[in-house]
């Protein structure tokens, strides 16, 4: 970051939140125990005290679940790799994306060659080590081969204290790269928020790749647009396109839910083609500090999620 002056010196270290991912970003909180990092880091970017003691909100509820809620189950998860066999269990594979190569320990034991003209290469155990190939004959290998590493390196647990994510080994897989054509400005991912086992709305999003042109809406299970949004993202004018497969979406992200038995689960999907396919599972969307405009819908929506007895 680059000071143009005093004002912008003032502005950095009257911004709490920006003082503490100055910090965070350098690792110099490491040493924090679980509790005092999420108190720290919930003040400065919510804007609030994290009461553990008598959560509330949305967000807090998720801060405690972070803390109290640790089935090993969990960490099977976030694997975004590993997953996929619990997926096919409980509703089958034909919910799965196809593979097309992996996994791999390194981006250096990918063979490119043997990869289709288009794909998706993700890294299992974070958030945005992803290399979307659209067309293999332009891709700059070695810049992805150096993202795809560095991810790898990243023990994303550090920078949320998300528990589940601690000991999933990260490795590198491929799938394949799916488009619609009724979805001009990239596939819309549905994401199903389930309050002890029932789902209860959705986020739609759209662009993701590019935070300055991504669109998040919520909406409810009928699609109509619900009364909050989020205060990082545009927001749609209305719904992009509503799945025909919209209630087998909702019913199979009440059985994954069931199944998992967490206190919240968030079930992402894809309607492609006609056809339904799992994206992934989030315990703690936006590591549990999701910035709601109006803020009373984060006290709203934490009345509905009930939280089970601290052991």
């Amino acid at each position: 970051m680059q000071y143009r002056g005093m004002k912008d010196v003032l502005d950095f270290f009257t911004s709490r939140e920006r003082v503490f991912n100055f910090f965070d970003n350098r690792h110099l909180l490491d040493w924090m125990d679980d509790e005092r990092y999420l108190k720290l880091a919930f003040k400065a970017k919510m804007g609030y005290p994290l009461d553990l003691d008598r959560p509330r909100t949305f967000n807090q509820k998720l801060q405690w679940l972070k803390l109290y809620d640790r089935k090993p189950l969990y960490t099977l998860l976030v694997d975004k790799f590993a997953v996929r066999q619990y997926i096919a269990e409980k509703i089958g594979a034909e919910y799965l994306i196809p593979l097309v190569g992996g996994p791999w320990k390194s981006a250096e034991e990918i063979d490119f060659d043997a990869l289709p003209e288009q794909f998706v290469l993700k890294c299992n155990h974070d958030s945005g080590g992803l290399v979307v190939c659209r067309d293999k004959s332009r891709l700059d290998q070695q810049a992805a081969k150096q993202k795809l590493n560095r991810h790898l390196q990243a023990n994303y647990y550090m920078s949320s204290r998300e528990w589940p994510y601690k000991e999933v080994k990260p490795c590198i897989f491929a799938e394949q790269y799916m488009e619609d054509d009724r979805q001009k400005d990239g596939l819309i991912d549905y994401k199903f928020f389930c309050f002890n086992g029932q789902a209860r709305f959705m986020y739609v999003s759209q662009g993701l790749e590019d935070h300055a042109t991504a669109h998040i809406s919520f909406y409810d299970l009928e699609g109509n647009d619900l009364p909050f949004k989020r205060t990082d993202f545009a927001a749609f004018d209305k719904l992009p396109y509503k799945p025909e497969g919209l209630g087998k979406m909702i019913q199979q992200a009440n059985v994954l839910a069931q199944a998992v038995d967490s206190p919240f689960l968030r079930v992402d999907m894809y309607e492609i083609g006609g056809r339904i396919y799992f994206s992934e599972l989030t315990f703690t969307p936006c590591s549990g500090m999701l910035p709601f405009d109006p803020p009373k819908w984060d006290e709203t929506i934490g009345g509905w999620l009930m939280l089970p007895e601290k052991e």
